[in-house]
């Protein structure tokens, strides 16, 4: 499916950054930023852009192609890797922050995906993530239809257990990404730190 997606000459969800990684950038710790299911670049290249040093990852080969191309054309340097997060190894304190925009994993994949993610956070290290709240499914405007795939900040605080939330919210909100987010939306929004001990 994404790379029939992303295999479309516009870019599926737009070349600007996610509105909550905008607003909450100054949250991120450190430079090494690992972005999860990254898509066709537009996060990456934004925290690119701001000196971080980014590794992207995503599923999708078109999707990174795509993203590759837009990395260019801003001059930045971005390490792509085409991996399924299912078996990625995040590694252990690797990372100074770790971003996750509307990465559609079902449940049982996104529960083990964010128990790796706190083992892959440096102790101070930041998680900031922005996903569909089941409550999506009534606005259809992004995110699919597949509820196993939304969180609400109750479960979301439940998978990231060993992190402290400094943001963490469900709200409804206006997204404006490309031509398939647009529109009133359901979120959940999240920034959490690792712990120093």
């Amino acid at each position: 499916m994404w790379d029939t997606r992303f295999a479309e000459s516009d870019y599926a969800y737009g070349t600007e950054p996610n509105d909550f990684l905008k607003a909450q950038v100054k949250q991120l710790k450190g430079k090494r930023v690992l972005s999860l299911a990254e898509g066709e670049g537009r996060n990456a290249v934004y925290l690119a852009k701001l000196g971080f040093e980014v590794t992207a990852v995503d599923a999708s080969i078109k999707g990174i192609e795509k993203a590759q191309q837009l990395a260019q054309a801003w001059g930045v340097s971005i390490e792509f890797i085409h991996a399924d997060l299912a078996h990625f190894a995040l590694g252990h304190e690797q990372w100074d922050s770790i971003v996750a925009i509307f990465a559609p994993f079902g449940q049982g994949l996104r529960a083990k995906l964010h128990q790796r993610v706190v083992q892959a956070l440096v102790p101070g290290g930041v998680f900031l993530t922005e996903a569909y709240s089941p409550e999506q499914i009534q606005f259809g405007t992004g995110g699919g239809k597949d509820v196993d795939t939304m969180l609400t900040a109750a479960q979301l605080a439940q998978e990231l257990r060993g992190v402290k939330w400094t943001h963490i919210e469900q709200l409804e909100r206006s997204v404006v990404e490309g031509r398939y987010h647009t529109g009133m939306a359901a979120v959940v929004q999240g920034v959490g730190v690792k712990p120093n001990f």
